[in-house]
């Protein structure tokens, strides 16, 4: 028997896997399954919730809830590592003390016309894989089929992409597609020599994540001094999400692959060289103060053992 291609699946899937290795289905798969008030297990998907969040998803709720994206990562997220270089992610936090979603009402979902990807796709899994020698993804499907869950002895079928469509996932899907790349770009690159520095992971989580602070980031005087972005895309960057977020996913492959997406300005690597040089003086020269302040310091004081009793570092 020949190894699966899909041996090394946890490797490549762009979220936390189950350590059962799953049936890859196609979207022409037939299924049987609806999940209505009605059913006996009503909600209970709902009360022990374990959500990854993307970056349009985030978009959808923090615009739903009228917030900024950091009040919302703030209140409703807690962030946590997706692999071993501490890629950041983000997951819906459950109310106060328990598991349960905090959106969850006995109607069902309060946010339902903009409920993240992973509810939309639910009881189906969606499995991207990415190998080093690929340039995109390719896209498989899985049944997830708990105990809890009634909805699979109701009696209707429908193809997983008529269930895609029928739930709106294919549009989140289109809108995720590019983070799904970048996440799996990561994953496939291979382990890194040593972990990348805070700062990647840094711009990786505000570039992703809380897109009202990278506007802010791309509108600076700093950013727009390096890179020459026309002011027709500058204009669209500041006033939709939706453009932002996608400028996004190609400035981290910029900045963090070397995929090259921006043109920087004439002299601008020169004048950041010149920066971080001063930058690099003032830190050295702040540290020669100190080690000379510490050393006056110590033979200021007469009695000290290796003083010899003058309180000079003259003493002979």
């Amino acid at each position: 028997m020949t190894d699966s291609p899909y041996k090394n699946l946890a490797d490549h899937a762009p979220f936390d896997a189950s350590p059962v290795l799953p049936t890859m289905l196609g979207g022409d798969k037939v299924i049987q399954f609806r999940c209505h008030k009605g059913v006996g297990c009503w909600n209970a998907c709902c009360s022990n919730i374990d959500i990854t969040l993307t970056p349009y998803d985030i978009i959808r709720l923090k615009n739903r809830l009228n917030l900024s994206s950091g009040d919302f990562l703030k209140a409703y997220t807690v962030p946590y590592e997706m692999d071993q270089d501490g890629t950041p992610g983000v997951k819906f936090r459950p109310v106060d003390g328990g598991t349960a979603c905090r959106f969850m009402t006995p109607e069902g979902c309060a946010v339902y016309e903009d409920r993240p990807t992973a509810c939309r796709y639910y009881p189906v899994a969606l499995l991207s894989l990415r190998n080093q020698d690929e340039s995109t993804d390719r896209t498989s499907y899985a049944l997830v089929q708990e105990r809890h869950c009634l909805g699979h002895q109701e009696p209707r079928s429908l193809s997983i992409d008529a269930y895609r469509q029928e739930q709106g996932v294919d549009v989140y899907d289109e809108k995720g597609r590019g983070w799904r790349q970048l996440v799996l770009k990561k994953k496939s690159a291979g382990p890194a020599i040593g972990k990348p520095p805070a700062v990647s992971n840094q711009l990786f989580f505000m570039a992703s994540y809380d897109v009202d602070r990278f506007r802010a980031f791309v509108s600076s005087d700093s950013f727009n001094k390096t890179y020459d972005v026309p002011l027709e895309v500058m204009a669209t960057l500041l006033a939709d999400d939706e453009a932002l977020m996608e400028f996004g996913y190609n400035f981290l492959k910029h900045a963090l692959f070397g995929e090259r997406f921006l043109e920087e300005r004439e002299g601008a690597y020169e004048a950041r060289m010149a920066r971080l040089k001063s930058r690099a003086e003032a830190i050295r020269a702040e540290y020669e103060a100190n080690r000379e302040r510490l050393e006056d310091e110590k033979y200021a004081e007469p009695g000290r053992p290796g003083d010899l009793g003058c309180g000079t570092k003259d003493c002979g």
